[in-house]
């Protein structure tokens, strides 16, 4: 084992991930994350910069490899030339740039950001979407408050246009933009339903909507 896969294996275990759950964190394959701590892969400063931010440590000196962690990869030319270090800044940007989405807020007009957040990048995808179609949506009445879904929350979204059974999207309908859960009914016939202290429905058809995006996940205002 290198040091440098012996000090990955040390820190992954002190965390209490496995090495599929790393190589997932990273975007690399649980055999690669085995090989690397094996010492029979060698790390390139990007990668071992994104495990170390992964692993919750700041990366130190990447350059400082034993003989044992310059062991050839059938993958890696013999006689490449390493390049010249780059400058931290633009290292970090780059590591947090595979790992971490900045995801716009919008209100519902979704016509500019209101913020920015920053979530995890994982197998190319946003909570298991395509990450350039995720965003937050605020909240903006108690339209939904029966659904626990408040004024002032920030619901994860993703844009959208199909109708799911029973999910709850933002809609445009009527001349106005809402937050309502959608039930299908016969023909082309949808129950549009929300909850403001009592229950309340609305029939319409699928042509008189207009679906923007489907709600996933809720952060309530405490």
């Amino acid at each position: 084992m290198s040091r440098i896969g012996s000090e990955i294996n040390r820190l992954r275990t002190e965390k209490g991930i496995t090495q599929k759950q790393l190589g997932k964190l990273v975007g690399v394959s649980e055999g690669f994350i085995i090989e690397v701590e094996s010492g029979r892969r060698v790390v390139g400063d990007s990668l071992l910069t994104r495990i170390y931010k992964a692993l919750g440590q700041n990366l130190g000196d990447e350059n400082t490899y034993t003989a044992d962690d310059k062991i050839a990869d059938k993958d890696i030319p013999k006689k490449s030339v390493k390049a010249a270090p780059k400058p931290v800044v633009e290292v970090w940007s780059d590591a947090l740039g595979s790992i971490l989405k900045a995801v716009p807020v919008y209100d519902y007009k979704m016509d500019k950001e209101l913020e920015i957040r920053k979530l995890p990048v994982i197998d190319n995808k946003v909570e298991g979407h395509a990450k350039d179609k995720v965003f937050y949506l605020r909240i903006e009445d108690e339209d939904m408050s029966g659904f626990r879904i408040a004024k002032g929350d920030m619901a994860l979204a993703y844009a959208a246009q199909e109708i799911e059974k029973d999910a709850i999207f933002l809609i445009e309908y009527d001349g106005k933009r809402a937050v309502r859960q959608i039930k299908r009914l016969d023909g082309d016939k949808l129950l549009l339903v929300s909850n403001k202290g009592s229950l309340i429905t609305e029939t319409v058809t699928t042509k008189s909507i207009k679906v923007l995006a489907k709600l996933i996940r809720l952060e309530i205002k405490l």
